[in-house]
């Protein structure tokens, strides 16, 4: 008989046989015999099973859960992790980073991190999720009881994470609103009044620069300065966490459906601009500048750690969210295909959105250059009127002949009340390059200069949107699934717990539309999150690598894939990957400790932006944000170890946890005929209703 969904040997804890736990042996193997023997199909949910071994100690009923559920198709799953895992960082953050870091150098470093890192523990999360069929809190209880921590701290990072991503959201809703009106409200400065004088604020920096910190976010001097409530970015927030709350209700259910558009529409938007932007004047220096590789950039310990950590981030490792997809997979799935695809797709897609920004920057930058070049040798031409200078001002390639006399004659003029800059090229593609400055004033302020530029604007910010919702999906299950897997009363009312995590959410949420909110997401963005996460990435490596065994998993990988896995990960997740995550966290706190934090804050008398170093209570603030979501993983290993002494387990109903159902939805071909054996560990049994069905003994 060819058996479909075969489960792991050891990992895997299958089947409603697995709510058993509490009961002797003897009780449990002749509940499964009386099951497997008769006529009626397996236990409903809902029904109890009342334990009639005294000497078991289990004394309350335990509820058999139905099978949970499963994706619709392969496509959906696979939009679903390349929705999560190809968010805002692949537009604005990796294409900073190359910027910064040595260009193409830095690409060819992040791949190498990639092949490294990136692929092995994407893999052993995809792996973990889709044998033991639960979420991160489930998987790691499974492995040991003493690691439950590390699910819980997951969920806590993605909250932490799911709470300031959402006020993103919200921007880019408020800026796709602006899109549809002609002009577009950030292409020029506003009048005083009823005067015809510009506002000074915006004449002394851009027209983009003042609509996103005084109209979109009417930002405070300082993260002192709290203000008042933004309602309309408040407004935006409600918006967004609305349509989470709909694209959750029914799960994976309304979450797959909703990535056949939120998934693939950025990259239609993406081709579109690239396409564009390959027209524009200035896109091949643009790009030129991106990827010239500075080789000796690599020297840097700091490029090694910016590179490391957008690998870990750019696959979302850690939130648990990669589990929980995985988790509603069936066995038979290759996860190991799945790992170096979706981690392709990412990849490219972080080239593709670089081509496109660079692409469109420099146009901007050469706009802005030329401008810049024409305006300088305006003026000296009106203050030296002896002196001619058509020939430059009229050339074909104007800025290239200025740069080539500012080197050799310009630098030199001392003209009263006249400055003359150098009107590089190379500083115009730096300004605005960071997050959300990119996004929202680089980027926005390129596409003012576009025909059409607000039928560009909305697709951009639109694309935008997706992005953040297919995270932000992807997010939230890494909250609700681990939860409804464990506690059986959140699985009975999923519907509301999501409306109240959507409704709590939003509430916490209004800490960031406050004038001084920006303040704050810049702050969760940098420091709630990437330590925490880097520390729970360590624990699961070392869990499946040395607690659980490595060899003992990828025995367990060749049986649920149906062939061996490359031995080169035994040694990638013993000894590689934990080094390297190690040294990232040493590098990361060695940066915090020797150098004290700074923000960027818009200074309004100045119109520019200036650094500032974080106040004492915001470090404050900090410290607790990295110790509350670092902290459930120690306090899950005492709780295990407590309850150990007083003889309980984590399974036991006392303990209050109830493991969910872990059926394969796998079908055997109706008229099969098997003839069940005894139950033993890891002896398959074939159900009644089809499904090929694995008794294991707990590793926990």
């Amino acid at each position: 008989m060819r058996r479909v969904g075969r489960s792991s040997a050891h990992i895997c804890s299958t089947a409603p046989y697995c709510n058993l736990h509490g009961f002797s042996s003897k009780t449990r193997v002749s509940l499964i015999l009386s099951q497997m023997m008769s006529e009626k199909p397996p236990l409903p949910a809902n029904d109890q099973l009342e334990e009639a071994d005294p000497g078991s100690g289990a004394e309350q009923g335990v509820a058999v859960e139905m099978a949970r559920d499963g994706w619709d198709s392969k496509v959906e799953y696979f939009l679903a992790q390349v929705g999560f895992s190809v968010g805002l960082g692949n537009v604005w953050r990796f294409p900073y980073l190359c910027h910064q870091n040595g260009g193409g150098a830095f690409i060819l470093l992040y791949v190498v991190l990639m092949g490294l890192i990136g692929v092995p523990l994407f893999f052993l999360e995809l792996a973990a999720g889709q044998s033991i069929r639960q979420g991160s809190i489930g998987v790691w209880r499974h492995i040991s009881p003493k690691l439950v921590g590390i699910g819980y701290a997951s969920c806590v990072v993605c909250s932490f994470v799911a709470l300031y991503y959402n006020v993103i959201i919200g921007w880019s809703i408020f800026y796709l609103g602006n899109s549809f009106r002609y002009p577009l409200p950030w292409e020029n400065c506003p009048t005083e009044g009823n005067s015809t004088a510009k506002v000074k604020e915006c004449e002394d920096s851009s027209p983009t620069s003042y609509f996103w910190y005084r109209k979109a976010l009417d930002i405070t001097d300082s993260i002192d300065e709290t203000g008042e409530l933004n309602l309309i970015i408040t407004g935006c927030l409600l918006a967004a966490w609305v349509i989470v709350c709909l694209a959750m209700y029914k799960g994976i259910k309304s979450t797959g459906k909703v990535m056949y558009f939120s998934s693939v529409f950025p990259y239609v938007v993406l081709l579109c601009f690239l396409i564009r932007g390959a027209m524009l004047d200035g896109a091949s220096e643009g790009v030129k500048y991106m990827f010239y590789p500075k080789l000796e950039i690599l020297k840097d310990v700091q490029v090694w750690r910016q590179a490391a950590t957008q690998v870990f981030f750019a696959l979302g490792l850690g939130f648990g969210s990669v589990i929980a997809y995985s988790s509603y997979n069936p066995r038979n799935n290759n996860c190991h295909r799945d790992a170096f695809t979706v981690s392709g797709v990412n990849f490219m897609t972080s080239v593709l959105a670089t081509l496109v920004v660079f692409a469109v920057l420099g146009f901007r930058a050469k706009t802005i250059a030329t401008d810049c070049a024409k305006r300088n040798l305006k003026s000296v031409s009106e203050a030296m009127p002896n002196f001619s200078f058509s020939h430059l001002i009229n050339a074909s390639d104007v800025l290239n002949e200025y740069e080539n006399w500012y080197r050799v004659e310009g630098h030199q003029l001392n003209l009263t009340g006249l400055k003359i800059d150098d009107c590089s090229l190379e500083e115009e593609m730096k300004k605005g390059a960071e997050g959300t400055g990119l996004a929202f004033i680089a980027f926005t302020e390129a596409m003012t200069l576009f025909p059409g530029s607000p039928f560009w604007s909305a697709l951009f910010f639109l694309m935008l949107l997706n992005l953040g919702l297919s995270t932000m999906f992807g997010t939230m299950a890494g909250i609700l699934t681990p939860l409804t897997d464990t506690f059986k009363t959140l699985r009975k009312h999923k519907l509301l717990f999501t409306m109240c995590s959507c409704a709590v959410g939003f509430l916490i949420g209004l800490m960031f539309t406050q004038r001084c909110g920006n303040y704050f997401v810049l702050m969760f963005d940098d420091y709630s999150a990437t330590l925490p996460l880097i520390i729970v990435v360590i624990f699961q490596t070392l869990s499946v690598a040395w607690v659980y065994g490595a060899d003992r998993f990828l025995e367990d990988l060749k049986q649920m894939l149906g062939h061996p896995v490359p031995v080169v990960y035994k040694y990638l997740w013993k000894y590689v990957c934990p080094v390297a995550m190690l040294g990232l966290l040493g590098a990361s706190l060695l940066k915090m400790v020797l150098q004290r934090p700074t923000y960027t804050t818009w200074n309004k008398k100045k119109a520019s932006e200036i650094h500032l170093p974080y106040p004492d209570w915001a470090l404050a603030v900090m410290a607790i944000l990295i110790i509350v979501a670092s902290l459930p993983v120690p306090i899950g290993y005492l709780h295990a170890v407590v309850l150990e002494r007083l003889g309980r387990s984590p399974s036991d109903p006392e303990a209050g946890y109830v493991p969910c159902a872990t059926t394969d939805m796998d079908l055997i071909p109706l008229g099969t005929n098997s003839s069940p054996r005894l139950p033993g560990e890891n002896a398959e049994f074939l159900l009644q209703n089809g499904h090929v069905e694995s008794m294991v003994s707990s590793v926990l």
